[in-house]
């Protein structure tokens, strides 16, 4: 049951699905698992994939600062 300000498993698997397409248009996440997984799993998956996220934009950072120009 969906309590006060925590978000639907809908909305977390919309998410989800934005951090992991990389573009594509068509679906990663078979909707059926909304029936299968406790909230908990969509709010952990989504807050792994956050971090992965962060982790990957620093190691990106960190890789272009070879090209900056320095005067």
């Amino acid at each position: 049951m969906n309590m006060g300000h925590e978000p639907s498993k809908e909305k977390l698997l919309t998410e989800i699905e934005k951090l992991i397409s990389y573009g594509r248009s068509e679906p990663t996440i078979n909707p059926a698992l909304l029936a299968y997984l406790e909230i908990a799993d969509f709010i952990n998956t989504k807050a792994k994939l956050l971090e992965d996220v962060r982790k990957l934009s620093e190691e990106d950072k960190e890789w272009l600062e070879q090209f900056k120009k320095y005067d």
